[in-house]
């Protein structure tokens, strides 16, 4: 596993220096900043594969350098970027904004390939009278009087959906554009419609003007009470679940429900954390979120809390700060439990945890090993109640972190690179679900809810074309990173070697 986890790193730096090559100066540094985050994480399973164990200060140190080092990069890269014409910087082309909840794949350009263009400086199109823009001509021309030489020089209005699009130069920063039009379009036509600024797929910047009736709508009566349901089902798992670590049925014996009770609720806890750093950091942007969805699971208790935005996004790095905000609250709420869990287990060891428990997470088994040393060197631990639920609710956090689709780590991937990369990440996680499946069942299950339910990417931001700063990317790089080390699972040999059983 070790062999083929550092062949897989090296072969994706591989592939990734020959792609950022040709591009010089630029591409190389994009290239460094990807080492420089790999490093320590190969550095670190390099040396357990050796059997050497580093302490936790030394694995913060090196987290901290690495991501001082991403972020020194990324300023130079930023530098340099600046001083060539926005219109060169590589960006992902964008998807068809659409009025339904999720966005399709289809791109902007490829809906109008078929649509006779209209341009309101070409007179003799002969087909202006024909056909008639999709928006009333008053209005047109106001949204065409928005744009100039100092923001967006405007060539070409094209009709799309019930809208248009605006094809031409960006003359100025995206985020300074983008506020400066949309400001003006509110101005002009309150409350009527919405300015995106996306790409096409000449990887050149347009505006989409919609009417704001294409915007996502609240959801009704039905699905607040599916929301309910589903409450109540994932409570019940959660009690399950914590009588399964109690070594009893719940469902037979429900007689005992007052033991499974405490675990339970931390459980629901931690699901509930997570959904407060989401909604905390929507407040924060303005954005409304539905109600949430939590997804139960008879054998981890839930597989997490989905939702959906009732609103749209201003720019990538809010969804960036929704998404990374629930695994971070949710995350660091089970990451505690564990720790407090392992610092209270040998003052009050009342809960009996099979030792391979341990051994499938790097990550808690190297914190087990830290904090509980050679009484590890068994078949079976008892531990207290909190290291159970601290390390189900990192699994489950894990799971949300995950690259695809409408997930948190699939939102977080979109933010970061874009559309195109989130796209190839969710069909990549998929496939690796799908081989997992073979020896674990659970894998199988959320691949199938993943496919089913949260494959469809989020609808594109007002502004798509400013990205995450350099500290946010590393942020979601590192979340990537921990729910590797989360899911990854100890070989029983290397386990053995490193005094995690027998």
């Amino acid at each position: 596993m070790t062999g083929l986890l550092f062949l897989a790193a090296f072969v994706i730096l591989g592939v990734g220096y020959n792609r950022a090559r040709p591009m010089g100066q630029i591409g190389v540094l994009a290239w460094l900043q990807s080492v420089v985050l790999m490093g320590p994480w190969l550095l670190m399973f390099g040396l357990l594969s050796l059997g050497i164990t580093l302490n936790l200060a030394s694995i913060l140190l090196m987290v901290v350098l690495s991501i001082g080092l991403y972020i020194t990069l990324g300023r130079r890269l930023r530098y340099l970027a600046n001083q060539e014409p926005f219109q060169a910087r590589p960006q992902v082309p964008p998807p068809e904004i659409s009025p339904t909840d999720s966005a399709p794949t289809s791109e902007p350009d490829q809906a109008v390939d078929n649509t006779p263009s209209s341009s309101p400086t070409s007179p003799e199109d002969p087909l202006k009278d024909i056909v008639p823009p999709p928006i009333p001509a008053e209005d047109l021309k106001s949204i065409q009087g928005l744009f100039g030489i100092d923001t967006f020089f405007a060539t070409e209005t094209i009709p799309y959906q019930d809208g248009v699009i605006i094809q031409g130069n960006l003359r100025g920063d995206a985020l300074t554009v983008h506020a400066e039009l949309t400001q003006q379009l509110e101005a002009r036509l309150p409350e009527q419609y919405r300015l995106f600024l996306v790409e096409n797929t000449d990887q050149k910047p347009i505006v989409i003007v919609l009417p704001r009736r294409n915007d996502p709508k609240a959801g009704g009566w039905t699905q607040k009470l599916f929301a309910a349901i589903l409450s109540l089902a994932t409570l019940g798992s959660c009690l399950i679940t914590g009588a399964f670590l109690l070594s009893f049925n719940l469902v037979e014996q429900p007689e005992r429900l007052s033991e499974a009770l405490p675990i339970g609720l931390g459980l629901v806890g931690i699901l509930v954390a997570h959904e407060v750093g989401h909604h905390i950091s929507a407040q924060r942007y303005q954005v409304r979120l539905s109600w949430p969805f939590p997804f139960p699971a008879l054998q981890i208790g839930s597989f997490g809390v989905f939702n959906r935005f009732e609103s749209l996004l201003p720019n990538r790095q809010s969804l960036f700060d929704i998404a990374f905000a629930g695994p971070a609250a949710g995350g660091l709420f089970a990451l505690v439990l564990l720790m407090l869990g392992l610092i209270l287990s040998p003052s009050s060891p009342t809960l009996p945890l099979d030792i391979s428990f341990l051994r499938g997470s790097i990550l808690v088994g190297l914190l087990a090993r830290l904090f509980l040393g050679d009484t590890l060197q068994v078949s079976s631990v008892l531990v207290h109640p909190l290291v159970g639920i601290g390390w189900i609710g990192l699994v489950i956090t894990a799971l949300n972190l995950m690259p695809a689709g409408s997930l948190d780590g699939g939102r977080i991937i979109q933010a970061i690179y874009g559309r195109k990369i989130a796209r190839l990440t969710t069909w990549v996680t998929l496939v690796l679900l799908a081989l997992i499946a073979i020896a674990n069942p659970i894998a199988l299950y959320w691949a199938i809810i993943i496919l089913l339910l949260q494959r469809d990417l989020e609808r594109p931001s007002l502004n798509e074309l400013t990205e995450p700063d350099d500290t946010r990317a590393a942020l979601g790089l590192a979340a990537l990173f921990i729910m590797v080390a989360i899911l990854m699972p100890l070989s029983p040999s290397l386990a053995s070697h490193i005094g995690l059983g027998t």
